[in-house]
């Protein structure tokens, strides 16, 4: 290997560069458990949170950190890292807890029936959401369960080194999803167990507003969304059809392999941006000293939170390159009340009053328009044009003037018919 290799390669691991035989060690937080008896003789449990690293390599390694408590992760027949999609260490956040078998009786696969185990779960969530990670670790312990009552769990002191083997893994690529209504979605859920014909059970648990209701279960001939057939290859994805707002929520997907189950959340979130419009249409001629409204209506849209904003500005001024003032906000802004629309979105209305002067003759009155999830927001605008009374007045009289001539005349006209003809009568031969 080249000096200018190694270079490369050291550069690389000092920067953090996680591609999977580079990733050899992680920061986590380990959250211990100490059971005590309270001064009213009751049990209760202490919750320590601890430093700790999730460390990768071989039994026999010496510890990254020799303070803290290091997960040592040897090679098995499942590699974590291939799960974390080369992810850089500073976007990774890794939580490490004891995990309490619900079946302590139920002897993992492939131990011998002398072997005892201590479990913990290991939680990898990317900082931007690309992903979460759940892995199970097991530990050989010289003792037998504790079973649930967990006051005999061996202690850790800092500084231990703890080899254990990854035995199941989980993940979701879709942590969050926000999709618009109407439209079609996955949410994905994969797991991966070290030995072949587990015995698995999955379910899909929706949770939203309080309640918590089955969509699905392995065990059970009802129940949609999940294709079965894709279970015995560890796709556990459930598919909703058509997004509508009573489906946002949590959705849990739980993968049980007795004595192990763990859970991963995937939040739906809808997001249906409003439909922005003016009462009015631009340019807006009225005469001065007159008062009117102009409103700006949202329609549609969802989540509730939205943000209305009016400003007047002078286009010819605004036009200056250099020293051009910022757009005045209008303080006098009315809202409406918010109107629940059939599909869940809602409506809502931000109107002003004013009062026509020269002042605001060939002013632009922009609506801008936020919403929550939204990155940029939504503008309309109108250019208000106030003519002096003067030339209205003028313009009425000329109209009445022309309208009282025409209905004179069509008055008029059988009198001078008769007229004629009378007159025509009397002109002799």
């Amino acid at each position: 290997m080249s000096p200018a290799f190694k270079l490369f390669v050291y550069l690389c691991l000092c920067a953090g560069v996680q591609c999977i035989h580079h990733l050899s060690w992680l920061p986590c937080k380990f959250t211990d458990e100490r059971m005590f008896v309270n001064t009213e003789g009751q049990h209760e449990t202490d919750f320590q949170h601890r430093d700790s690293m999730l460390q990768f390599g071989k039994a026999g390694d010496p510890p990254v950190n020799p303070h803290a408590v290091t997960f040592l992760a040897t090679g098995s027949k499942l590699e974590l890292r291939q799960y974390l999609d080369s992810a850089e260490a500073d976007n990774i956040d890794c939580e490490l807890r004891r995990f309490r078998t619900e079946n302590t009786s139920v002897l993992w696969p492939g131990l011998d029936p002398q072997e005892f185990s201590s479990w913990f779960k290991c939680t990898l969530k990317h900082t931007k959401e690309l992903f979460t990670v759940v892995a199970f670790l097991r530990f050989p312990s010289s003792l037998p369960p504790a079973g649930e009552d967990h006051r005999n769990w061996p202690a850790i002191s800092d500084g231990q080194m703890l080899t254990t083997t990854v035995t199941m893994v989980m993940k979701t690529e879709t942590p969050l999803v926000q999709k618009g209504l109407g439209l079609p979605v996955t949410l994905h859920c994969q797991f991966v167990v070290d030995h072949k014909r587990p015995k698995v059970s999955v379910e899909w648990i929706l949770q939203r507003r309080g309640e918590r209701r089955k969509l699905f279960s392995s065990g059970e001939t009802e129940g949609t969304g999940v294709d079965r057939k894709s279970l015995s290859r560890g796709v556990a994805s459930y598919e909703v059809p058509y997004t509508k707002i009573n489906l946002e929520g949590t959705y849990m997907c739980s993968v049980s392999v007795a004595p192990l189950s763990g859970t991963l959340d995937v939040g739906l979130q809808i997001f249906e941006a409003p439909r922005v419009s003016l009462s009015v249409t631009t340019p807006v001629i009225v005469p001065e000293g007159s008062e009117h409204k102009f409103s700006c209506q949202a329609e549609n849209y969802y989540p509730l939170d939205v943000e209305f904003t009016w400003t007047e500005t002078d286009p010819a001024v605004s036009a200056q390159r250099v020293g051009a003032p910022l757009p005045k906000t209008l303080k006098n802004v009315l809202l409406s009340s918010h109107r629940n629309n059939a599909d869940g979105t809602y409506t809502l209305s931000a109107f002003f009053y004013i009062q026509a002067t020269r002042q605001h003759s060939g002013k632009q009155f922009t609506c801008i328009v936020n919403h929550k999830l939204q990155r940029l927001p939504i503008k309309k605008n109108f250019v208000l044009i106030v003519e002096e009374p003067s030339s209205w007045g003028f313009y009425l009289v000329v109209t009445v003037i022309l309208l009282s001539s025409l209905g004179l005349l069509f008055i008029m006209l059988p009198y001078l018919y008769r007229a004629r003809r009378q007159s025509n009568q009397r002109k002799p031969y």
